[in-house]
Formats: C-alpha cells, structure tokens, sequence
C-alpha cells in the first residue's frame, strides 16, 4: 500500500495504490497494481489485475528446472534449482513470489541495489516466465 498525493489548486488530494500478488502454490502466480480513492477499492483492482496477469511456471520436484537471472527497470534477480529439504533462500519480494507459485526450495539473489519491491517482483516474474519446462 502507497498514499499518493496529486496537489491542485485547493490543496492536496489523496489516493492509494495497491500492489497485489496471488497465487495457487500449483505454479500459477500473478502480480498486479491497482489505484483509487480509498483502500478497499484499489485493493480490488489490484487483485483484478493479478488475475488478468497470471503467469504459469514449470515446477520440477518443488523447485525449478534451472538456473535463471533477469532484469525489470534496475532491478536484478538471480534464482538457482535447490536440492530438496534446503527450503527458500531468497529475500524480499523475491521469497513472497517464490512462496506464492508453489517454489519449495530455491536459492536465490538480488544482484542490484534496487529496493524497489515491486521492480524485484517483476524481475522475479521475468525470471520465471524465462523456464523451460524439462522434456
């Protein structure tokens, strides 16, 4: 959640936007953003949003197949397949994703200085969209 403000000629008006993500923990995950003028309404199409963004990943024994880096404005992630049993390393919004789609164990690396959580969620969403599934 963000309070944005937009200043008129009568003074300040206030809105929010909302970052959502959603997932099934089955190797479906979507992120979204929503903007309005009170919580539960931007919340809503946030959560729109995700769902008109979903994303399916292939999963391989609860991790993922292979290793994986992308880029999102200046953020940058970097995910590796975990033995099982190692469960997530990741930080940030990186281990929320990563949580959400169903990923077990992964190891994984915020390789920027960026800590802007919805950038590292889309690198991670980039990351992910880039697996190949094992065949």
């Amino acid at each position: 959640m963000a309070r944005v403000t937009r200043v008129v000629a009568g003074g300040r008006r206030f809105s929010f936007r909302a970052t959502v993500a959603i997932g099934n923990k089955k190797g479906k995950i979507g992120v979204g953003i929503g903007k309005g003028i009170d919580v539960s309404q931007s919340v809503e199409k946030a959560v729109a949003d995700a769902k008109k963004n979903m994303l399916v990943i292939p999963l391989k024994e609860g991790t993922i197949p292979h290793e994986v880096t992308a880029k999102y404005a200046a953020a940058r992630v970097f995910l590796k397949p975990a033995p099982k049993g190692k469960g997530l390393v990741a930080g940030g919004a990186v281990r929320q994703i990563a949580g959400l789609a169903g990923i077990e164990n992964l190891s994984a690396k915020i390789l920027s200085k960026s800590t802007n959580k919805l950038n590292n969620a889309r690198a991670t969403l980039d990351a992910l969209k880039k697996l190949k599934s094992v065949k």
